[in-house]
């Protein structure tokens, strides 16, 4: 299937690692002929640039820069304003019920997250509607769709961003620009086993056991970080071309699996 992303460029945010790489990856893969990947890591950035460009012929560069800064969103505009295609995928909000959720650790995930994706596509947006044509696809998560008191902090801020995702991308098409979201569940990346592990060693006071968590998930498994690049490559391309403001939720269906008994 021809993706229609040959010759594209795309900035990813949270580019250097777990669900941003894969999609550095699989854009590369497409034919994108620039791929643009920031992190706050300068060295896990040179990691990820040497990874795609040892495996695919594209023109890789990297910025390490903390989104939670707006004066972050202003360098990458003025480096890579005409992009394509972003991509927001930068922040992971921590866990915990209200009363473990001080001020300051709310206000920390939500600058980089959702102030963040915020942000950017603010920045972005103003460019691709210049030009009439682009395409912004939000990572979000699907605990705005499954909400949990002891995920209070995530919860509402995906929640934010899945209806800041569907308001944007409903008028964005008048300009000739689509704004999407994906909704993934658990995905077996390096925070995500951590996780585990840490549940693991409260349930069963052994760290080793966190893949017996498994059970509890529909298909006994994580999502894999190329099934959901595969997904936002999919939503970015050409063929997605009538999909806009709306999310997908990749979670295995977890969040389908809510029950009035």
């Amino acid at each position: 299937m021809d993706m229609g992303l040959e010759g594209k460029s795309v900035l990813i945010t949270g580019g250097s690692k777990g669900i941003g790489l894969a999609c550095a990856m699989g854009f590369a893969a497409e034919g994108c002929r620039e791929i643009h990947l920031t992190s706050r890591t300068a060295e896990d950035l040179e990691a990820a640039r040497a990874a795609v460009t040892g495996a695919y012929e594209a023109e890789v560069h990297v910025y390490p820069l903390d989104l939670s800064r707006p004066e972050s969103v202003e360098q990458l505009l003025a480096a890579c304003g005409d992009v394509d295609i972003l991509v927001n995928n930068a922040g992971a909000i921590p866990g915990g019920s209200i009363e473990l959720i001080t001020d300051e650790i709310w206000r920390e995930g939500w600058d980089l997250k959702v102030f963040g994706y915020i942000n950017m596509t603010r920045a972005f947006f103003a460019k691709m509607k210049e030009r009439g044509a682009g395409v912004i696809v939000n990572d979000i998560g699907n605990a705005g769709e499954r909400i949990d008191f002891d995920y209070i902090c995530g919860t509402a801020g995906n929640a934010s961003l899945i209806a800041f995702t569907r308001a944007m991308g409903g008028r964005s098409i008048d300009w000739g620009v689509r704004i999407v979201g994906v909704n993934p569940g658990p995905v077996e990346t390096e925070r995500m086993t951590k996780l585990m592990r840490r549940r693991a060693l409260d349930r069963f006071g052994d760290e080793s056991r966190w893949r017996e968590l498994y059970e509890n998930l529909p298909l006994k498994r994580m999502a894999t970080v190329e099934e959901v690049a595969d997904l936002i490559v999919f939503l970015a391309s050409d063929r997605a071309s009538f999909i806009t403001g709306t999310t997908v939720t990749i979670d295995g269906g977890i969040v389908s699996r809510n029950s009035i008994v």
